[in-house]
């Protein structure tokens, strides 16, 4: 039986960057209240807050202090309750992100953990005594640096694998684990209709916290080979499961680094045991430098051929077995048209955003668009250091630079115009005012140069806007069962194609043809297109048949 949230599409806001209702410079509560009509008009059903809760912000709100308290900067629980209120009016839902892999240094539990060896939070985090007068083991943070930090006080280290900032939690305990579904609980009984789950895979850590292998242009090993997917994840996640979300109806979707489909099928399974849908990374991953020790920092493009293999085994791994989440954008990657398409023109900046939006929309699972990704906002492109906020910009420049000098700063400035999660996180575009219509004050991350041009009130005053084109294809997915169900393949002789990608949906009724061209050429294909097929969307005004233009995507039914 088809569940509520298959054929639902999940808008993201970063609640700081959305739209500021009070003159501080950052985006809050009621500015989101104020906006989620359109929302709404662009047809959206869920809408996935990124962290609200009390925190300290050294990592954007992933740093939670209370679970259970708003951030002063976006306002109040009352707050909260009014926007709550109005989604469900609208007939939107809400899902909040929750990060229960660690808390905030700030957070009641660690302050008490730190009180000594015998209280009773002290086992809710991960503890361990150094080795010959260093930390336990080699890992790395996520952040730079080690992933372990020493509490002069007991002379014990705690582990970190994000900032330090950001103690791990440690899910051996069952008091802490029932902790988190009491809190969970607590949102849902709110009326909350899901949660995201921040880096959920990451909870289970392996017994005795071993040494992990080293990249030898490394000052510390990764740790995520050894953390992810854990050996008793999926016993954890069952058990929350019977504790809170089989108690309501809600829809969850846990963050997945590392993640493979044959785990996927056990996080995301039809059943309904553990999660809905699990993000998965490895089309993320595409673009990443020939040398493992730059990780994602490069400037290159994905090639089409890894595109399409691996968002192809993902469509046929799960289908039938578990459940896809569609996206290309979120609060921790850069703009997808500066990313996958071309916003060296506006006419292909327009272009390749659709064909992108297409391409994602037109496959099974459940889509996810981040704000300003409808309107096809770019990336940033900053060209000085000190523009950027984002923590891990800033850090991996002095690693990479400084520290291991693996490239030059003009070319790691490069890496961070393409790849910084500060491209994602620039204020919401309203209109070409004053900081986008977005706040009145100076904001707490710099504008976007191009939000004169690439705004809300244009994308809605012209018709053939990037926004339309969302909407549209959001419709499509209400409206065509096929987009749901449907079985999905590769059309024959198109897995080496570098230039277009073909493949279709089809159920008992209706087959859909959707064409794709991945580049700025004019090239020319051949595919058997019945008499009787419709065009049910396309970013060109007119079908030229077999000539596949620049970007040029479209959809035939049948």
């Amino acid at each position: 039986m088809e569940k509520w949230w298959e054929n639902a599409v999940v808008y993201q806001v970063y609640p700081a960057s959305y739209q500021d209702s009070n003159n501080d410079g950052i985006g809050d509560l009621p500015g989101i209240t104020e906006r989620l009509d359109y929302i709404k008009k662009l047809g959206a059903d869920i809408v996935w807050l990124s962290p609200i809760y009390k925190s300290p912000q050294v990592d954007n709100g992933y740093d939670i202090a209370d679970y259970q308290a708003i951030n002063p900067d976006f306002g109040t629980m009352a707050d909260f309750d009014a926007l709550l209120a109005k989604a469900h009016d609208l007939g939107l839902k809400i899902m909040m992100d929750i990060v229960v892999n660690h808390t905030s240094d700030q957070h009641q539990w660690f302050k008490e953990a730190l009180k000594g060896k015998d209280n009773p939070y002290r086992d809710y985090y991960i503890w361990k005594d150094g080795k010959n007068g260093s930390a336990p083991n080699n890992w790395g943070s996520f952040f730079t640096g080690p992933a372990w930090e020493k509490d002069d006080q007991s002379d014990q280290y705690y582990l970190h694998l994000f900032a330090k900032e950001q103690p791990d939690l440690n899910w051996e305990n069952p008091k802490l684990r029932h902790s988190v579904y009491d809190m969970m609980n607590w949102w849902a009984d709110k009326g909350v209709d899901g949660f995201r789950m921040d880096v959920i895979n990451y909870i289970s850590k392996p017994e005795g916290l071993p040494d992990a292998k080293k990249n030898p242009d490394d000052l510390y090993a990764n740790p995520e080979p050894m953390v992810a997917n854990g050996h008793r994840i999926h016993e954890f996640l069952q058990e929350m499961n019977q504790n809170v979300m089989s108690k309501h109806d809600v829809v969850t979707v846990g963050e997945a680094p590392s993640v493979t489909t044959d785990e996927a099928k056990k996080y995301a399974n039809l059943n309904n045991q553990e999660l809905n849908m699990v993000f998965q990374f490895e089309h993320m991953c595409l673009d990443g430098n020939d040398n493992p020790a730059l990780g994602r920092w490069a400037d290159k493009k994905a090639s089409l051929k890894d595109l399409r293999a691996n968002l192809s085994k993902w469509q046929e791994a799960l289908a039938g077995k578990a459940w896809n989440s569609l996206y290309w954008n979120n609060h921790d990657q850069p703009r997808v048209v500066s990313r996958f398409g071309d916003d060296s023109t506006e006419e292909y900046r327009v272009l390749s955003a659709k064909m992108l939006a297409t391409m994602l929309h037109m496959q099974q699972g459940t889509p996810y668009v981040f704000e300003g990704e409808e309107i096809g906002m770019t990336n940033a492109y900053f060209d000085k250091l000190d523009d950027y906020v984002d923590l891990d910009s800033i850090n991996s420049y002095h690693q990479i630079v400084d520290q291991q000098k693996l490239v030059d700063g003009k070319t790691m400035m490069k890496y961070i115009a393409k790849h910084s999660r500060d491209n994602a996180r620039t204020p919401m575009q309203w209109d070409s005012s004053k900081n986008a219509g977005f706040s009145d004050h100076q904001t707490w991350e710099k504008m976007n140069p191009r939000y004169h041009d690439i705004n809300v009130k244009q994308a809605l005053d012209d018709k053939n806007s990037v926004f339309y084109y969302y909407q549209k294809l959001i419709k499509l997915r209400h409206e065509l069962p096929v987009i749901t169900n449907g079985t999905y393949a590769l059309v024959d002789g198109n897995d080496q194609d570098e230039q277009v990608y073909a493949y279709t949906r089809k159920n008992a009724d209706t087959t859909l043809l959707v064409i794709l061209n991945y580049t700025k050429e004019n090239v020319q294909r051949h595919y058997d297109v019945p008499a009787n097929a419709k065009v049910l969307i396309s970013n060109y005004s007119d079908d030229q048949g077999d000539n596949i233009r620049p970007y040029e995507a479209k959809v035939y039914q049948f």
